[in-house]
């Protein structure tokens, strides 16, 4: 077997808002020959870009970023089928984070106290195609998010304030419907969706649909999508 010194290093970019945290991390990281950052950002949709261009091995994702969230740059690396390994950093466990990270597709989570050594467990578990979370190796991902669902229940629609027409409106949007499909479908005009819109988004803290999506989908607002359709076919 080949002397790590042989290898390739890994090529990571660092995504972090905290520009103290950011260069001590990469201090860190560059110290191990086996590691090499290639990049860093402050946020997310700086991070796509990054990803994008640099084609890194691992990502070291904050979950906390400005202008573009972890999590929902976690679903766009996915979609655009970024070939990098993705571990969130963190500066607490939050068990819904956690589960809807790892749905989205990260390989892990460390927390940002962490001592060096177990980021450097998590990186190369996670290189070896494992999963990490907290400060252990996990065996079994499904048995995890189980286990973690089972002990973190989901949170109820009233907290949140919802009105049933905005719970309808956010079912449709997860199913793909325009706004003109919106006022079609519940016979409303279109300013009316607006209106809603702007609602939701103010109650639920969310900027954008991608962002109402993702929240709904980890929060349970709605129990399934409603099937796309053609409103005007009708």
């Amino acid at each position: 077997m080949p002397a790590d010194n042989d290898r390739a290093p890994i090529r990571i970019v660092v995504a972090d808002d905290h520009p103290v945290f950011r260069e001590g991390l990469i201090k860190l990281l560059e110290a191990k020959p086996d590691l090499k950052v290639v990049g860093a950002a402050a946020d997310g949709a700086d991070t796509l870009a990054l990803v994008s261009k640099l084609e890194p091995d691992l990502v070291l994702l904050d979950l906390s970023m400005p202008r573009m969230t972890g999590l929902v740059a976690l679903r766009e690396l996915k979609n655009q089928s970024a070939r990098a390994r993705i571990i969130l950093v963190t500066a607490a466990i939050d068990r819904t984070e956690i589960i809807a990270g790892l749905q989205l597709g990260a390989q892990g989570v460390v927390l940002k106290e962490s001592a060096s050594e177990v980021l450097f467990k998590s990186i190369r578990t996670v290189m070896a195609g494992q999963y990490w979370v907290g400060r252990n190796r996990v065996a079994d991902l499904a048995t995890t998010l189980r286990e973690l669902s089972a002990s973190h229940p989901k949170p109820t629609r009233k907290q949140f304030g919802l009105t049933p027409r905005e719970l309808e409106i956010i079912s449709v949007i997860l199913a793909g419907y325009s706004n003109s499909d919106i006022a079609t479908k519940f016979a409303i005009s279109e300013k009316t969706v607006k209106h809603h819109l702007t609602n939701i988004f103010d109650k639920l803290g969310v900027s954008n649909r991608l962002e109402l999506a993702l929240f709904a989908l980890h929060h349970n607002l709605v129990e399934a999508a409603v099937p796309a359709e053609n409103p005007k076919a009708s």
